[in-house]
């Protein structure tokens, strides 16, 4: 689809870091919660500027800040070695409150749902035995945004729970149960896009957590979920408050409009208010009209559309109408489906309402 292509816009220039002073351009904040802000934008290297992302901790509370510094640090000592293995991004700078990986040209699994892809799960299989090897274990792989998916392969992201272990520490069972865990989290998602190609042997491990994790769930687990729960913050990688507590509100009352026949909200970065709601609605009524229906508290943006990309079951492609919100349309066509969907998903992409976050890459 190579008509999918994003238009030149010049990027926003934030407020850098004091310790990356010229050598970083923000474009568009990805997520900020009490632990870190992360950006995507560009980075200058000593071969020119590339794709990047910026992990800074000089925006966070200071009541967070001993637990924020130890995640960062975690993240940097992994990506120090996993950043080298091709299954992960680069580590291009590390400070003492910002870090910059590189950007990897992919989505993430519960946008790319990949279902019967085979290859990929095997992708992911490889690439976790080679961080494995490199005596590394990721431990946060159960989130669907931390694996990615490009050009059909598997890579690995967000590093903040990573343990590093030394050749003797590769021996131990603290080791070996990280490693396991790694393994059953990466199958659990193999089960939901791709059950048929399960072995006897993983749906095993399938079924048999270790006993930390089953501890975890019977007592931190629910500490864990009571405290987070209580934190308001804006998760750009995932969707954000706003989009569990609002978007249904506001879909089922376009439902009830008599030109609406269906309706579809996803999330999206945005500057002012943290997470976005874009509105995808399917009828005749005008946007204005559809806006007086809703009232005050409606999305940032509200797109009509004649039709919403749907697969063989009717259900509607999200992971699409998410990228179009994202300004990621580069991404979208190894996602498309003959020649009806791809003059479908066309129209929608040039009458896109968000323009702001746009790249001039």
């Amino acid at each position: 689809m190579s008509g999918f292509v994003l238009d030149a816009s010049v990027m926003t220039e934030g407020e850098a870091p004091t310790e990356l002073a010229g050598r970083w351009r923000g474009g568009v904040v990805l997520k900020r919660d009490v632990f870190s802000t992360i950006e995507r934008g560009r980075f200058r290297t000593a071969d020119g500027e590339v794709d990047a992302v910026l992990r800074r901790l000089d925006e966070v509370p200071w009541w967070s800040r001993p637990l924020a510094y130890l995640l960062f640090w975690r993240e940097r000592n992994a990506l120090t070695d996993a950043g080298k293995l091709g299954i992960a991004p680069p580590l291009l700078f590390a400070g003492r409150r910002a870090l910059v990986r590189g950007w990897i040209d992919g989505v993430p699994l519960h946008i790319a749902r990949p279902q019967g892809d085979v290859a990929y799960f095997h992708s992911a299989k490889a690439a976790l035995r080679t961080l494995h090897r490199a005596g590394l274990t990721h431990n946060d792989l159960a989130k669907e945004q931390n694996w990615l998916y490009a050009n059909g392969r598997a890579y690995l992201t967000d590093f903040q729970l990573a343990s590093r272990f030394g050749r003797r520490g590769r021996r131990s069972t603290l080791f070996r149960i990280a490693r396991y865990e790694d393994l059953r989290h990466l199958l659990k998602h193999k089960r939901r896009y791709a059950p048929e190609a399960l072995t006897a042997a993983e749906r095993r491990v399938l079924g048999r957590k270790s006993l930390i994790t089953r501890l975890w769930m019977a007592t931190g687990k629910k500490l864990y979920y009571a405290i987070t729960r209580g934190i308001n913050f804006s998760d750009r990688e995932g969707r954000g408050l706003r989009y569990t507590r609002e978007a249904p509100a506001i879909a089922a009352r376009l439902r009830t409009h008599p030109q609406v026949r269906d309706v579809a909200i996803v999330a999206f970065p945005d500057r002012r208010t943290g997470t976005g709601l874009y509105a995808f609605v399917e009828g005749g009524a005008s946007e204005r009209e559809l806006r007086d229906f809703v009232g005050r508290n409606g999305p940032e943006y509200l797109q009509i559309v004649a039709a919403l990309p749907r697969n063989a079951t009717g259900e509607v492609r999200s992971e699409i109408l998410e990228l179009i919100a994202l300004n990621q349309l580069d991404l979208i066509a190894p996602l498309v489906k003959g020649d009806d969907e791809r003059a479908l998903v066309g129209r929608i992409v040039s009458e896109r309402l968000n323009l702001r976050d746009r790249f001039a890459f």
